[in-house]
């Protein structure tokens, strides 16, 4: 499963990934960082677009996307 990470010290708390989500997984965590910004998370299956981290102007986001599975044409079942 892809998933997303914050870099908390990096977060301004601008929301800019919430907003460019096409799934709608990023929200507001509740939380704060040492500069006092509210840091996002994760809530939900992240598809590993990674439209969150182009987004975001602090390169505070980190995608780590899941292996993809075998094509079904290379021996699987169609």
């Amino acid at each position: 499963m892809s998933r997303v990470v914050f870099l908390e010290d990096r977060c301004k708390g601008c929301r800019l990934c919430v907003e460019v989500c096409p799934v709608h997984i990023l929200r507001p965590s509740g939380r704060f960082n040492r500069q006092g910004y509210e840091i996002m998370e994760m809530s939900g299956q992240c598809t590993g677009c990674a439209s969150c981290a182009v987004m975001c102007p602090d390169t505070a986001i980190r995608v780590f996307r899941s292996v993809k599975a075998e094509n079904a044409a290379e021996g699987g079942a169609v």
